[in-house]
């Protein structure tokens, strides 16, 4: 049962987006996997990046409250067909305004936000093993 009455946020746990996973061995995926530790909550966050550095699919899996499960779907959302720089500028408060969540709950924010860095330094070491330009 949800207690959060923001409609966006009962709409993102109750028909979460863009759940399951990439191919964590192509270089053109980045994944990151983090965790709350005061609570346990974890998020695998991966992004695929083409040519032109443009996020193009996300995918997200989480173990975690009902905030974690919206947040992961929103951030999915919210990346899709952003470019890398765009993307390092997201904002776990951009989460917490979308979908009204409360201050016990603001952790899934962070969770989110630590979860796309994580994703883009991974994609970016991913580049730098082959040798192309880290930006």
């Amino acid at each position: 049962m949800v207690f959060n009455h923001n409609p966006e946020f009962e709409d993102h746990f109750n028909n979460p987006r863009n759940v399951g996973s990439l191919n964590s061995q192509s270089p053109h995926v980045g994944t990151a996997t983090v965790t709350v530790a005061d609570c346990g909550d974890v998020m695998r966050l991966q992004i695929e990046v083409d040519s032109q550095e443009h996020i193009k699919r996300c995918m997200f899996k989480t173990f975690g409250c009902s905030a974690a499960i919206a947040a992961g779907s929103l951030t999915t959302e919210w990346l899709g067909g952003k470019t890398i720089d765009q993307a390092e500028l997201f904002s776990g408060d951009y989460v917490t305004e979308r979908l009204g969540l409360t201050p016990e709950k603001q952790h899934s924010s962070r969770l989110a936000e630590d979860a796309v860095r994580g994703a883009i330094t991974d994609w970016k070491l991913k580049r730098c093993r082959q040798g192309q330009p880290v930006l």
